[in-house]
């Protein structure tokens, strides 16, 4: 086992206790392959009320956003976080506005993905996520710059994922026709080409998953924590 002086401390800038309790469970979980039974990095987590990151969303104030993001990060920082993450790809969408006022370097969600998506060959990816996300530029311009292609659901299921998210999934609500109806989306993405879905909202993982999936997911949770591991455990001589 290494010393814990030797690895990194994650910071967690949560914005759902859902999509960041899933974060900060699967890297706790998962390290111990790494670092022996029961060991895992020093992990420290800040997050402000899911209703003031609403707020800006709905007025597309991202500098509210960043504001937010950068008041926990400066936080972490103070708890001795040496990277940082965020457990959800909404808000991602304020991330050039931070990049350069951070006080700690960031991991990026959708590097995550794309790396991945990159490493198994996927050609052509369905995005599923918040409305906010999913009508952002925040996956296409990096997918784009992959040479990946992409595609989005009508609007009306935009819409109507939106809605489920945020009135169900980040309140810890799972209901099977919900399941369902996400099923069926992805069901339609491969049967218009899709390779591969993109869990672009870090609670869809606490319904869909590779057993029930139709075609194989890219989830962004899990992906996002692996690479902070990978950080953390396996690069920390950086």
């Amino acid at each position: 086992m290494k010393l814990n002086n030797e690895i990194k401390h994650i910071g967690i800038v949560g914005f759902s206790a859902e999509g960041a309790a899933l974060c900060y469970k699967t890297i706790c979980n998962e390290s111990a392959k790494y670092l022996g039974k029961h060991a895992h990095p020093e992990v420290s987590m800040h997050t402000h009320s899911l209703a003031s990151y609403v707020q800006y969303l709905e007025s597309n104030n991202f500098e509210g956003i960043g504001d937010l993001m950068l008041s926990s990060a400066k936080k972490l920082k103070a708890q001795g976080a040496d990277l940082l993450i965020c457990p959800d790809n909404t808000i991602h969408q304020a991330f050039n506005y931070i990049s350069s006022k951070s006080p700690l370097p960031w991991l990026h969600i959708v590097d995550c993905v794309v790396d991945s998506a990159l490493s198994k060959g996927y050609t052509n990816l369905g995005i599923l996520g918040t409305q906010w996300l999913v009508e952002s530029d925040v996956y296409p311009e990096k997918i784009e710059a992959a040479n990946i292609s992409w595609q989005r659901p009508p609007q009306r299921t935009i819409e109507k994922v939106g809605h489920l998210i945020m009135y169900e999934l980040v309140n810890g609500i799972f209901k099977p026709d919900t399941i369902q109806y996400f099923q069926d989306i992805i069901r339609q993405f491969g049967e218009a080409g899709c390779d591969a879905v993109v869990f672009g909202c870090t609670e869809i993982p606490l319904i869909i998953n590779e057993s029930n999936s139709p075609i194989p997911t890219l989830n962004s949770n899990r992906l996002l924590a692996e690479a902070a591991m990978a950080e953390a455990i396996l690069m920390r001589s950086k």
